[in-house]
């Protein structure tokens, strides 16, 4: 798996919309709140073109696209910290996505009704920060109450957990995202532990009309993305989805007059990887394959996407990229070349390397 995302908003704020155009999955949609209860997941091969020119260069069939997952979750109403609506019970399904994409309610639809009534993205984002932000605190103050004990009794790692929670709570109480936190190692061994989902990167998709307008709602929405260091994107979800419903002869001229220059899928995963700083390396040793992992990644590490074994027992690593292997015309040429280099455990793997692991079980 390259990376996923849970996909969050209120409800009929069209999450399973957008997750239908961005997974051609088919989940349900209905005009009523909670229409979904149980999560839907759909797994999409992440589009690469790099990876289909390696795949002509070496003559190998069938190149393994990475692929991001999309976890469409129940859509949570003011007061779910209370109980409210499905109350927290969709939060668990979501503590350990990569990122969170939090659709907002732009679109106009009399046969859609909006839960709080009318159209104010800016209320709406509120509205489910404040509920993420409850619930995360509610899960410190119920941990709290657990490590006190132990931290009395002189266990001096529950008494940096406290510390670490009291300064999770204080940052929260203040009405802020952890993500927006300057933490320390033990705040975030803390808030992994717990799977804290205000401590994750946030992408804010506007669900938007066909005739999108740039007026003063969106202008807000992406000064506030900005301001607080998350993405921000608009999609028109209605038209994308009848976009996946045409041959795929037909999308780019109904793409060409709704004004869509690309697909919101190839939108998304763009804004996504510079959001989770992610990067793409490549492996030929049998099938061509695609690897997603995080910038400054080492080798030993990224070949420990591939398997265990090969990140325990790492050798070294035969590096070429992918402009100097095109420019090369073939691996051969590339060796002949001096263009593959061999790099230790320190090497930190770059976008568009090709790598052929060596390692010792």
């Amino acid at each position: 798996m390259g990376f996923d995302c849970g996909i969050i908003g209120l409800p009929n704020a069209g999450k399973s919309t957008i997750f239908n155009a961005l997974s051609e999955s088919g989940a349900q949609i209905a005009n009523y709140p909670f229409c979904t209860i149980e999560p839907n997941r759909g797994v999409v091969p992440v589009p690469d073109s790099r990876l289909l020119k390696l795949g002509e260069l070496l003559a190998k069939k069938n190149p393994i696209q990475t692929k991001i997952e999309f976890v469409d979750v129940a859509g949570l109403v003011k007061g779910a910290s209370k109980g409210e609506g499905l109350g927290n019970k969709f939060l668990s399904h979501i503590r350990n996505v990569d990122a969170l994409i939090h659709v907002v309610r732009y679109f106009h639809d009399e046969d859609v009704s909006h839960v709080l009534g009318t159209l104010d993205p800016m209320r709406d984002i509120d509205v489910i920060n404040t509920e993420l932000i409850l619930s995360d605190l509610d899960i410190l103050d119920r941990a709290e109450d657990k490590i006190k004990k132990a931290a009395k009794s002189g266990d001096k790692r529950g008494q940096k957990i406290l510390d670490a929670i009291d300064a999770m709570k204080s940052h929260l109480n203040e009405g802020y995202l952890l993500k927006s936190m300057d933490m320390c190692d033990d705040m975030k061994q803390t808030a992994g532990e717990y799977g804290l989902v205000t401590t994750k990167p946030v992408l804010y998709l506007l669900n938007t009309d066909e005739n999108d307008e740039n007026d003063d709602a969106l202008s807000s929405v992406k000064k506030f993305a900005e301001k607080e260091g998350s993405a921000f994107l608009t999609l028109k979800g209605k038209a994308e989805v009848e976009i996946t419903e045409l041959q795929e002869s037909e999308r780019a001229e109904y793409r060409e007059a709704l004004g869509i220059e690309e697909s919101g899928l190839l939108r998304l995963i763009e804004v996504s990887y510079r959001l989770l700083s992610l990067i793409t390396f490549y492996t030929i040793t049998t099938d061509l394959q695609a690897w997603t992992v995080k910038e400054n990644t080492t080798a030993p590490r990224a070949a420990g996407k591939i398997h265990t074994d090969f990140e325990h027992g790492f050798i070294r690593a035969e590096v070429i990229h992918y402009n100097d292997l095109i420019r090369a015309g073939s691996e051969h040429s590339a060796r002949e070349m001096g263009l593959v280099r061999s790099e230790g455990k320190e090497y930190t793997v770059r976008d568009g390397d090709v790598i052929h692991f060596l390692f010792n079980v």
